[in-house]
């Protein structure tokens, strides 16, 4: 059995947010993919679905003025997986209501039965559902590995601050670049960051990107 999978967090058409730098995050998904397929690494896809009936909505949910959720509408095609990194014969997806991945759904026993011990993830959007997804997957004792240009929101701010927070409180991640994490997946030799203690990069407005830079590797 394989020891890791790839978790591809909500890279759906929904538009409506104006997530900064998704053809990059494409472009490197395939690139991951394509290593995952030839090592036999699973791959896992989630997918968020608000129902046009508004069943199960989050509190607060935005509606339109016909009553429907205006994001992940289940009626239109806001929740199919972008085309260029869409799921094969043989990968897994789950749907979701939450904002976790892990959230009421079958992620857990999913990677339990795979006999995953290493997540390698990315997607949409770092500040929400890819942020949620893997603290709740590091309170479940799985070794998290963020792909920090597979992952994206809708400003730069948001971006680096969620990145930040993952690195200085998840105490065994690793975060790579694409490049590197073919190299992971490949079994060759890679550069990733890793903490050295808790709360390591800790920053301000000012020094944030400073910090953020500190991610391409120790």
């Amino acid at each position: 059995m394989p020891e890791k999978a790839l978790v591809l967090i909500d890279l759906q058409k929904e538009s409506g947010f104006g997530i900064e730098d998704i053809d990059e995050v494409i472009n490197n998904t395939k690139l991951l993919i394509e290593a995952c397929r030839e090592r036999g690494i699973p791959i896992i896809y989630t997918r968020q679905i608000n129902r046009s009936d508004r069943v199960g909505l989050s509190n607060g949910e935005p509606i339109d003025g016909e009553e429907q959720p205006i994001y992940y509408n289940d009626l239109t095609d806001a929740i199919d997986i972008f085309d260029e990194v869409k799921p094969e014969l043989g990968d897994i997806v789950i749907d979701k209501y939450r904002w976790s991945g892990f959230f009421e759904t079958n992620l857990e026993g999913t990677l339990k039965s795979l006999g995953v011990k290493n997540v390698i993830i990315g997607g949409l959007v770092t500040d929400g559902c890819l942020m949620t997804t893997v603290f709740d997957g590091y309170f479940r004792d799985y070794q998290m590995n963020i792909v920090k240009d597979m992952c994206a929101t809708t400003n730069a701010g948001a971006h680096m601050a969620s990145l930040l927070i993952m690195a200085n409180w998840i105490y065994d991640l690793r975060v790579f670049n694409t490049s590197e994490a073919v190299n992971y997946v490949q079994g060759d030799s890679y550069k990733a960051w890793t903490a050295t203690h808790p709360d390591s990069l800790q920053f301000t407005p000012e020094t944030m990107r400073e910090k953020f830079e500190k991610l391409n590797g120790n």
